[in-house]
């Protein structure tokens, strides 16, 4: 399924669809170059769960956890991360990234191609690019 994404308005649409195309798969893989909408996106994504917490980037706390409810009510959590600093798979792992991938909670990673030794078979991945007109396209799989 592919996006091209012109105004910034429409994406909390694209995380619907995301979330529809997941099946209730939780794990996302963000991948696409700086500026190209993943944080953006992660963004959208917590606001369609009616995330209580402000979205940032965790490019430098390397996680962030924004709490929603469910629809039974319960108290939820999404996780953010953002390998971009990572140096080796090591390094992942020592900051728990098995703990992130194998739970029961949403996770949205940023720059995850230091873990796909280690990745979930159900993964969903999200392609972000930056276009030559300044729009976006994002294409899942």
């Amino acid at each position: 399924m592919e996006f091209i994404i012109r105004h910034i308005g429409v994406l909390e649409k694209v995380a619907e669809a995301a979330l529809a195309f997941a099946g209730g798969r939780k794990k996302f893989f963000l991948t696409g170059d700086l500026g190209s909408g993943k944080t953006t996106f992660t963004k959208a994504f917590c606001k369609k769960l009616e995330a209580s917490d402000e979205v940032t980037s965790p490019t430098y706390s390397l996680v962030n956890e924004y709490a929603y409810r469910d629809e039974n009510g319960h108290e939820k959590i999404i996780h953010h991360l953002d390998l971009y600093r990572l140096k080796n798979l090591q390094e992942a792992l020592d900051i728990g990234i098995e703990d992130y991938l194998y739970d029961q909670n949403y996770c949205l990673i940023e720059w995850p191609e230091i873990i796909e030794p280690i990745a979930p078979d159900d993964v969903v991945r999200i392609i972000f690019s930056l276009e030559a007109d300044s729009s976006r396209k994002i294409l899942f799989l």
